[in-house]
C-alpha cells in the first residue's frame, strides 16, 4: 500500500497493535456492562467494568514497554475511558435506582458523565504542558476516571453483600453521584500509584500481599472491592498534605529529585504519559 505521495507504507508489527487491541477490548467491556445493566444483571455489569479498568491499566503500560505509543492509541484510550468510566456507570445507576427519582435522577447521572468528560479533557490538556516539575507525576489532579467509576458505584457494590434497602434509595445514591462528580473535576491532588517503585527488600512482601488479595477477591469479591475503594477514599485525605510537602521541598531545593521511588533503576526507560487518568 502507498501513502498520499506514493511512498510505500510500512506494515505494522503485531506487537505494536497489542496496546490498541487491549483498548478496544476495554471499550467492549464497557459496552457489555451496559448490556448487563439493561438486563438487570448488576453483578456481571460491575465485573465488566472491573475488567475494563484492568485493561485500561495494562494498555498504557504495555504500550510503553513495547515502545508503541501513538496518537491513535491516545485517542482510543480517551474514548474507551469515557465509555467505560463516564457513560456506563452513570447509566447503570440510572437503571438501578435513579430513574425512580424522575428528571432529577437523569440530571444527576448526566452531571457525572459531563464531569468525567471534562476530567478526561483536562487530563489530556495537561499532558501538553512541558514545564511540570518531575515530582508531580506522582499525583493526579482530581480523581482519575477509573477510580471515579468505582467510587460512584460504591452503593451498588455494597448492596451485593449488605442487604440494606437504603443503599438503593435515590437520596443516598444521588449525593454520592454529586460528590464523586466534584472529585473528578476538583483540583485536589490524588496519588498516582502507577509510578511508585517497590524496594527490592519488600518484593517478597508485595508478592504475598498480592496472593492474599487474590484469595480475598475469590472468596469475598464485593467485600474486598468495597474495602479497596474505602482505602482509596482515605488516601485522598492524605494526598494533599503529601503534595504540599513535596512542593515545599522542591521550592527549598530546586535541584533535588523528589519522588516516591525508593529504588532507582538506571535501565528503566522514561515513561511517556498516557491519556485517560
Amino acid at each position: 500500500m502507498f501513502g498520499p505521495k506514493g511512498e510505500r507504507r510500512k506494515a505494522l508489527s503485531f506487537n505494536r497493535m497489542i496496546p490498541n487491541m487491549l483498548t478496544m477490548l476495554a471499550v467492549c467491556a464497557g459496552l457489555t456492562a451496559l448490556r448487563f445493566g439493561l438486563e438487570g444483571r448488576w453483578e456481571p455489569a460491575v465485573w465488566s467494568l472491573v475488567i475494563a479498568a484492568i485493561l485500561d491499566a495494562l494498555d498504557g503500560r504495555i504500550a510503553r514497554l513495547l515502545k508503541s505509543t501513538s496518537k491513535l492509541g491516545a485517542e482510543l484510550d480517551s474514548l474507551s475511558d469515557f465509555i467505560g468510566f463516564g457513560v456506563a456507570p452513570a447509566l447503570l445507576l440510572y437503571l438501578w435506582t435513579m430513574k425512580s427519582a424522575g428528571p432529577i435522577g437523569w440530571v444527576l447521572v448526566l452531571l457525572f458523565s459531563v464531569c468525567c468528560a471534562l476530567r478526561l479533557a483536562r487530563f489530556n490538556t495537561d499532558l501538553e504542558k512541558p514545564d511540570q516539575p518531575p515530582w508531580t507525576k506522582n499525583f493526579f489532579t482530581g480523581v482519575p476516571a477509573p477510580a471515579g467509576a468505582g467510587l460512584v458505584l460504591l452503593p451498588l457494590i455494597m448492596s451485593f453483600h449488605l442487604d440494606w434497602p437504603i443503599l438503593r434509595h435515590p437520596l443516598v445514591v444521588g449525593p454520592v453521584i454529586v460528590a464523586v462528580a466534584f472529585l473528578l473535576v476538583s483540583r485536589i491532588p490524588t496519588y498516582s500509584f502507577k509510578n511508585v517503585r517497590i524496594p527490592r527488600n519488600y518484593a517478597l512482601f508485595l508478592l504475598l500481599t498480592v496472593a492474599l488479595l487474590a484469595a480475598l477477591i475469590v472468596s469475598a469479591p464485593w467485600l474486598t472491592l468495597t474495602l479497596i475503594l474505602f482505602l482509596y477514599l482515605i488516601s485522598i485525605a492524605f494526598s494533599p498534605a503529601s503534595y504540599k510537602k513535596l512542593e515545599r521541598q522542591a521550592a527549598e531545593n530546586p535541584d533535588a529529585t523528589l519522588d516516591f521511588d525508593d529504588d532507582d533503576d538506571e535501565d528503566d526507560e522514561p515513561e511517556a504519559p498516557k491519556p485517560g487518568g
